[in-house]
């Protein structure tokens, strides 16, 4: 309740209007909690395996395909359709090419969802279905932190990982988008443009707090420490290693995937 009160006021203690700005008052506690994790410093130095990466990108694949098919269905929605720009954000198709270049053509069979996963696209989906307008809140923390931190991220992937070329790194790429600063510029306009009830409002604000949650719990999921837990999320004749901490790291990087930008983008 706090950080809702805190979002309604700028640097000189006015309450704010926009949006974006009310997000970012909103999540910056989340925001630093997230940063300062292990996980995250650790991806910054370079410190990533392929394996950490592949299953990272697993994660990351099953979030999207629910946030983006949410988006598509409410593609019209007062509140969605300011902010639905499918040709220059979508990343499902680019996880998609990037799993085949990891796992081969019958990579679908050995994708893997542990529980945090699971959550999350459980309430992208459940919002989709009950209250779109929440849909702005995990669109706006998601893809403008990718956009503002894949480039910086895919070269440290490609480094950590000694990739000679940059395929498997389509995630991080985003040709639809030739001016990355006018863009987001473009996305912060439409959405401060949406018409929204004080109740709305506020509804979206502590929505973009669970989004940094979710995140959080993707990273903390100790069911995948569990012996059971191995059997039931790894695939039959799967090439994932069988440390179940490596697997924990990876899942945990999509905190440092969507804080590094974040922090780019609040800057």
């Amino acid at each position: 309740m706090e950080a809702m009160k805190s979002a309604r006021k700028n640097d000189t203690g006015d309450v704010g209007s926009d949006l974006s700005e009310q997000i970012k008052a909103a999540t910056k506690d989340n925001h630093v909690r997230a940063e300062n994790t292990q996980l995250m410093l650790s991806y910054q130095k370079g410190q990533i395996t392929l394996p950490q990466y592949k299953v990272l990108l697993c994660s990351l694949y099953e979030i999207y395909k629910a946030l983006e098919e949410e988006m598509d269905r409410n593609a019209s929605h007062p509140a969605v359709a300011p902010i639905y720009f499918p040709q220059e954000l979508a990343r499902l198709e680019s996880l998609e090419q990037d799993l085949e270049h990891f796992f081969g053509s019958d990579w679908r069979k050995r994708v893997i969802v542990p529980a945090a996963t699971h959550r999350y696209q459980q309430r992208l989906r459940q919002i989709g279905r009950e209250n779109p307008e929440l849909l702005v809140s995990h669109a706006y923390t998601r893809y403008l932190g990718d956009l503002s931190g894949g480039q910086v991220l895919g070269k440290i992937t490609q480094k950590s990982l000694g990739l000679s070329s940059k395929e498997g790194l389509s995630f991080f790429s985003f040709p639809g988008v030739s001016s990355p600063n006018r863009f987001k510029q473009l996305y912060r306009s439409r959405m401060n443009s949406i018409e929204l009830s004080e109740q709305q409002k506020e509804a979206v604000l502590q929505e973009a707090v669970a989004a940094f949650e979710l995140n959080i719990q993707v990273s903390e999921d100790r069911g995948l420490l569990s012996e059971r837990g191995t059997a039931e999320q790894r695939p039959t004749g799967s090439s994932f290693p069988p440390p179940l901490i490596t697997v924990q790291l990876a899942m945990g990087l999509c905190v440092a995937l969507a804080t590094i930008g974040v922090g780019m983008y609040s800057l």
